[in-house]
């Protein structure tokens, strides 16, 4: 059996309006060093989002979440950030906003998987 280790991980948030503190999961990130992975998953549901905000620019808060998943890459499109190591993307990309795009608090697990993990917890989290 594989050993399983530890890794931790944030929602990605749209929140249409910052001072109603409402918000639509819109995707996950997983980073786990032991395993030398970090990866984001972006499931944006437009008809969640338009409930909450009817004027929502889907496209630019698209752009924005693909930086995202692009940071975390490491892609070369990525911008400087994305050159960065993976420590110091994750806690870049998870460090407290004020604005549309947020996370939740960093929480922890354990798998040997972090890929299946990213795609079970955008599962369960977000779709």
């Amino acid at each position: 059996m594989p050993e399983r280790l530890p890794y931790k991980y944030a929602v990605i948030r749209v929140v249409p309006r910052v001072d109603r503190d409402e918000f639509v999961n819109a995707g996950v990130i997983v980073f786990s060093p032991q395993q030398r992975f970090l990866g984001a998953k972006v499931k944006l549901s437009e008809a969640r989002l338009r409930a909450l905000w009817p004027d929502s620019e889907i496209g630019t808060i698209r752009k924005h979440l693909e930086a995202i998943r692009k940071v975390s890459a490491g892609s070369e499109d990525g911008g400087t950030i994305a050159k960065l190591s993976l420590s110091e993307r994750f806690y870049w990309l998870t460090s407290p906003r004020s604005s549309m795009i947020q996370v939740s608090p960093v929480r922890v697990g354990l798998t040997d998987q972090p890929a299946a993990e990213l795609e079970r917890l955008t599962d369960e989290l977000v779709s």
